[in-house]
């Protein structure tokens, strides 16, 4: 019998999917997360079995690895396979084989699949190797510089069929067809339908993300029970100025990580709560120590409203300058400066700081005051309090105005 402790995920699935096509029968599985794995493999050593036992994925407590170790050493097999950078001091035993890679990143399913071709245990599968790349892909978030969409689909054909029962069929279909890895058709209109189902619950939690300083990072939290790495990705590309977004999963007690920035490392920042994972996405559990942080201290923040995304006035980078607001009816304007330079003015009061380009300025407004931009009509009524003028003059004239108003003494808006 080969044992096998194996994340819970898509690479972890994909990897007792590749123990299961190599060992058949005599594959025992156990999927585990991060909260459970120790007690499962401690379990697992008090039974004193001779049984090859295999840990992909994840990576277990120091306490737990000397265990290992010690069991090595008896003459037992035991194999370590990872692809998190935060489980590289596994490499210092022999039993231990762990590669983010270099030139192109890996996943636990890859590194497993190559480790079993080399010990001559599995055969080469053309269609298994489609199937890995499109989950190593979504894994290291690959597919989307890539615009690898079957990638993502995969994903989610993932989360809709539950665990065990894409196995099952990943199993039949690669078995049975050897050759080649594609979608069915009655899965592609079933992908179909999930999108736009994401779509919407991404546009739901974008209207709940709270934003705060957390040590030296300004995060995005949101509570969510599903579509976490959509959800992360899609709600940083919204909010472009915040460092990453955290995910709390009640349901689970879990807290997730993700960035699209790379001066953003979230593994290193989850290891400060006893977490782990990738540079651009990690998790942590969610205990005594994270819940004042991550639920507690911002609970009473107010949600960030988005920006108003149909002005034809007020837009974001215009030659006359941008107008924002926050919770706390403060009115900011970002104008251009003296050539290429860009001020901030709040409340009718220049900041003492000039940006080189609008992306920074506009950064500046919404990190330090949590500010959206504002709609077309808000700006314009406010303008038709204080001049002689109707909104369709104000309209009419908007552009020119304003123009008018940089022009003149720093007082004049």
């Amino acid at each position: 019998m080969i044992k096998l402790f194996t994340d819970s995920d898509l690479d972890g699935t994909a990897c007792a999917l590749i123990a299961e096509i190599a060992f058949e029968d005599d594959a025992n599985v156990t999927h585990c997360t991060y909260r459970n794995l120790d007690r499962r493999v401690e379990d697992f050593l008090q039974q004193n079995t001779n049984d090859p036992v295999f840990i992909t994925d994840l990576s277990v407590s120091r306490e737990v690895e000397q265990k290992l170790e010690s069991r090595y050493q008896t003459g037992s097999h035991v194999q370590m396979i990872d692809h998190h950078a935060t489980a590289m001091h596994f490499n210092e035993y022999e039993w231990g084989f762990v590669d983010p890679g270099k030139e192109q990143k890996t996943c636990a399913a890859t590194l497993f699949y190559q480790f079993l071709l080399e010990k001559e245990k599995i055969e080469r599968m053309d269609g298994l190797e489609q199937f890995l790349e499109l989950v190593r892909l979504y894994d290291t978030w690959d597919w989307e510089e890539e615009n690898e969409v079957d990638a993502k689909r995969l994903n989610d054909l993932f989360s809709i069929m539950g665990r065990e029962t894409f196995k099952s069929e990943m199993l039949r279909r690669l078995t049975r067809e050897p050759d080649s890895f594609s979608f069915h058709e009655s899965e592609e209109m079933i992908l179909d339908l999930e999108e736009r189902k994401i779509e919407r619950y991404i546009h739901q939690k974008n209207r709940q993300l709270v934003q705060t300083f957390i040590d030296e990072y300004c995060v995005g939290l949101v509570h969510a029970e599903s579509y976490h790495s959509e959800l992360g990705n899609e709600l940083n590309k919204r909010n472009p100025h915040l460092d990453f977004i955290t995910i709390i999963n009640d349901g689970s007690r879990r807290v997730g990580f993700r960035t699209i920035h790379d001066e953003a490392d979230v593994s290193e920042f989850a290891s400060r709560f006893g977490g782990g994972g990738h540079p651009k996405a990690a998790g942590c559990e969610l205990n005594e120590e994270t819940f004042p942080v991550f639920v507690e201290a911002p609970f009473a923040t107010k949600p960030l409203k988005p920006d108003a995304d149909r002005n034809r006035l007020n837009q974001r980078n215009s030659e006359t300058g941008s107008f924002y607001e926050n919770h706390d009816g403060k009115i900011l304007y970002i104008r251009p400066g003296r050539e290429t330079e860009w001020e901030v003015m709040c409340e009718g009061e220049i900041e003492d700081i000039t940006f080189h380009c609008f992306e920074d300025a506009e950064r500046h407004v919404k990190r330090n005051h949590q500010a959206w931009l504002r709609s077309d009509r808000s700006v314009i009524d406010d303008f038709v309090r204080v001049l002689p003028l109707t909104k369709d003059q104000v309209m009419e004239r908007y552009h020119t105005m304003i123009e008018a108003m940089l022009h003149q003494k720093e007082d004049a808006l």
